[in-house]
């Protein structure tokens, strides 16, 4: 199978965007990149710092159509011309998006319902499934890489039975830890802002989180990266606490736990 490699680009409101591939014989021979909230110039460039380029990736998944998750969209179209994957609802919105329109439509393609798409033939196919999230439409996703299961669910206002059952699968799963509810209560955004994150279709917590990954774990995970963390409402240390101490109240210590940087790269993950 070779081994499977996992690269943040930015993760949180400032931007997303995520690498994911098989090496094989020292090179990456099938990859993926899920959103596309930061620059091509970026990605191209945070890729040369690992050796590679925009060949390590065939296709792109897309989560949902808010601007931190699409911004550069419709660059990496215009330039790159590599499949877009979405649901066919999603598809819709980005055909009328300003990000997006002019550039898509070419690179067009829409998933299976309720069944495996083939996004790189024969190496790498994913599933979808909704996530609660005021968006048009929001999807994370079940990718299989040879024999090799990774899930991600960003943007959620809650951990719903599907999701935990996806992640209950998988090999490494890829979670929102957004906001600490003492700091959301005691920070700077106004009530209304404070409802619409915690309202089931915002974001998830950090004791959420820490409670989602307590009932989906088992034996076969392996790593657990905790991302889109909220600048004002959250810290790194807090948030890696949080789930930490529920996966040791468990006994998984083995468990690998990263928090994924905001605005900076992450290394190349080994997964």
């Amino acid at each position: 199978m070779g081994s499977i490699k996992l690269k943040s680009f930015s993760s949180g409101s400032c931007g997303n965007c995520y690498f994911l591939g098989q090496e094989e014989d020292g090179r990456i021979s099938a990859g993926v990149l899920i959103d596309a909230g930061v620059s091509l110039r970026r990605v191209k460039r945070e890729l040369a710092a690992e050796g590679l380029g925009p060949e390590c990736f065939q296709a792109m998944l897309i989560t949902h159509d808010h601007m931190d998750h699409i911004r550069s969209l419709g660059s990496f179209c215009k330039y790159l011309q590599k499949p877009v994957y979405a649901t066919g609802t999603l598809h819709k919105a980005l055909a009328n998006n300003f990000f997006t329109q002019g550039h898509i439509a070419s690179c067009r393609r829409v998933l299976n319902d309720g069944d495996w798409t083939e996004i790189v033939p024969g190496r790498i196919k994913a599933k979808y499934f909704v996530v609660p999230h005021d968006a048009t439409q929001t999807v994370g996703y079940c990718i299989k890489i040879a024999d090799y299961t990774v899930v991600i669910m960003t943007d959620a206002g809650k951990a719903e039975a599907t999701a935990l059952e996806y992640a209950a699968t998988a090999d490494t799963v890829i979670i929102e830890s957004n906001f600490d509810d003492y700091m959301l209560d005691h920070g700077p955004y106004p009530k209304v802002l404070r409802d619409r994150i915690r309202n089931g279709y915002g974001h998830l917590s950090n004791a959420k989180c820490a409670e989602a990954v307590r009932e989906f774990s088992h034996p076969g995970l392996r790593n657990v990266f905790l991302c889109h963390l909220s600048e004002n409402n959250n810290t790194p240390a807090e948030a890696h606490r949080c789930t930490r101490e529920a996966l040791d109240a468990i006994g998984r210590r083995d468990v690998r736990l990263v928090v994924l940087p905001r605005q900076l790269p992450s290394r190349l993950f080994d997964l």
